[in-house]
């Protein structure tokens, strides 16, 4: 067979080399056919037993999650049974068998293909990569009506001589996942899925190599296939000579060595070559992500993205959160970060995901009546996500940030609210931190262009680099066909980034980033010479950003990422960058 390579997008570090192995979807065997009148409630019937074996299945996996089963699995699982529960699977395929005639599966995939099509309208990468979550709840009923599974062979503790096997699929659900533990499979490749979708993250939690949106791999690689993954760069090798094979064979090697040598800085400080602390800083989903970010060594949570706790929740009914469903969330995150900072950012949903509503999508999504817009036109929700996380505050230090704001009035109407959410506490006779740090996500060029109004009356930044970069430059960064055009060192990306970091450290306030960029260390010298002393990122990438700066001498570095800043041609930039990498 002759060799051939996919390009996805890469999502976990490291490689992986095996054996395929192909996990067929359910969906794939589904028949159509109309029933008789008569057949009608039977296959009503046949569908709701369906449903209730896969809540027993979800309540079977969740109680005999192992104790070292990484948060997020049990985290996906309860957002599939909430799903699973919701009237739009549970309820509404009934009335299509009912009303159509269609046979329970047809309903059923009817139903999923309707939200899948709302849920590619929204904007946020991060909300819609849960469509998959409906995809696969959908999925679990389809194997159980057909009779299909997925038959994974039992392979424990392979010897060295035996192929680790790397699983291939359109898509992967969390549940699912948890027959891979224990077994000799050591990467991921499907076909569906972004940066922010269940297998990326949990892929990134287990710190298993995985490619995801490769589009059609489980269609072109062959069951027993060999395969590599690079998960650096998202390729996935088919078939790689023997050569190539070799390669990265000693790549792979030469990574494990090095990441266990990282393992031994997990007690070290941050701190430069020149004696320069920098506190590097978590981003979690979950409160149980707090495990991870306290082994990887974090100093706190720099970014907690409240917005998990409203997911699963879709439907024409929505039921939010209850304030004490969320201050139960963010107190467990406070408590188990025992004493170090926990930062909190409010709400991040808007017109173009609208929680389950039935409304009609903006044209422009992404100019829309997103997160801080869209919580000012909801108070009462506001009101009710401010005392919840002010609440938790009286457990340990919170710091409260406001996404997308770039206006005066919306900072002061968002300080108001804050002062009602505490006064309404007082009269509950309820604790909370009077003096809780509250910052903005600098994520809109306008807010990057007019820092004085933020400065004048917050008490920290936080640089939200994705969305910065994603409206400077006018491009949808999920969007494959304008890909290529994300470019963190354009120079207008430095500009705003070296200004916002230059003005806080001015006027004596932290300045953090929390996108990607904080974790990618090919920028980590770069962000280093520009000042930045706070960087928070997924706990994976924290030991690999330490060692950069443990090897880094600001008085070094300094007046070349300064230099940087004054060119425009990407050439010029480029090799500025390698010439900082090797100082």
């Amino acid at each position: 067979m002759a060799s051939f390579s996919l390009h996805g997008i890469p999502v976990s570090r490291g490689i992986a080399i095996g054996r395929a192995h192909l996990l067929r979807p359910a969906a794939l065997d589904v028949k159509h056919y109309l029933l008789p009148e008569e057949q009608v409630e039977a296959e009503v019937l046949r569908l709701s037993t369906a449903i209730a074996t896969v809540h027993r299945e979800l309540q079977a996996i969740w109680k005999d999650l192992p104790p070292d089963a990484p948060s997020e699995l049990g985290a996906f699982i309860d957002v599939h049974a909430l799903i699973l529960s919701d009237p739009i699977i549970s309820e509404q395929p009934l009335e299509i068998i009912r009303s159509r005639h269609y046979n329970a599966e047809w309903a059923l995939l009817t139903q999923i293909d309707e939200l899948s099509a709302q849920f590619d309208e929204i904007e946020d990468a991060y909300l819609r990569e849960r469509k998959n979550d409906i995809r696969q709840v959908g999925e679990r009923i389809l194997k159980v009506l057909t009779g299909s599974a997925n038959s994974l062979p039992v392979v424990f503790a392979p010897e060295e001589s035996t192929p680790h096997m790397i699983i291939v699929a359109h898509d992967i659900s969390p549940a699912d996942m948890l027959q891979f533990r224990d077994r000799a499979f050591v990467g991921f490749v499907t076909d569906l899925g972004g940066q922010n979708s269940h297998t990326a993250i949990v892929a990134r939690s287990l710190d298993i190599p995985a490619a995801v949106g490769m589009s059609n791999a489980s269609t072109l690689i062959n069951q027993d296939d060999w395969v590599i993954i690079d998960g650096d760069a998202g390729i996935v090798i088919v078939a790689p000579a023997p050569i190539v094979l070799e390669q990265y064979r000693e790549t792979q090697s030469r990574l494990l060595r090095e990441r266990k040598k990282l393992g031994k800085l997990k007690k070290t400080p941050p701190i430069t070559k020149d004696g320069t602390l920098i506190h590097l800083l978590a981003n979690i989903e979950l409160p149980e992500d707090c495990g991870g970010a306290l082994e990887a060594g974090a100093a706190g949570v720099g970014l907690f993205r409240s917005e998990f706790l409203f997911m699963g929740r879709t439907g024409q009914a929505i039921k939010l959160p209850s304030e004490d469903e969320q201050f139960e969330s963010y107190r467990k995150a406070v408590i188990a970060m025992k004493g170090r900072p926990v930062t909190i950012r409010t709400l991040d949903v808007g017109a173009d995901k609208p929680l389950g509503k039935a409304e009609e999508t903006a044209l422009n999504p992404a100019l829309g009546l997103r997160a801080i817009r869209y919580c000012l036109s909801e108070p009462q929700m506001f009101l009710t996500q401010l005392r919840a996380i002010l609440r938790a505050s009286a457990y340990g230090p919170i710091n409260l940030l406001i996404p997308m704001l770039s206006h005066a009035f919306e900072i002061d109407q968002s300080l108001v609210m804050i002062e009602q959410a505490k006064a309404q506490l007082r009269d509950a006779k309820k604790k909370f931190d009077p003096n809780i740090p509250v910052g903005a996500m600098i994520e809109i060029p306008a807010a990057a262009l007019t820092l004085p109004l933020f400065i004048k009356r917050l008490n920290f930044l936080s640089i939200g680099t994705n969305d910065l970069i994603q409206y400077t430059l006018a491009i949808d960064r999920v969007d494959h066909e304008v890909a290529h055009l994300y470019n963190p060192l354009h120079p207008a990306i430095l500009y705003l980034l070296s200004t916002t970091i230059a003005a806080g450290a001015k006027a004596g306030i932290p300045v953090a980033v929390c996108g990607e960029t904080a974790g990618d260390i090919k920028l980590t010298r770069l962000l280093l010479g520009l000042g930045l002393r706070e960087f928070s990122m997924h706990p994976a990438q924290l030991l690999a950003v330490k060692q950069e700066i443990l090897n880094t001498d600001l008085g070094l570095i300094e007046p070349q990422a300064k230099k940087i800043l004054r060119y425009y041609e990407p050439a010029a930039i480029a090799e500025a960058m390698e010439r900082l990498r090797t100082l």
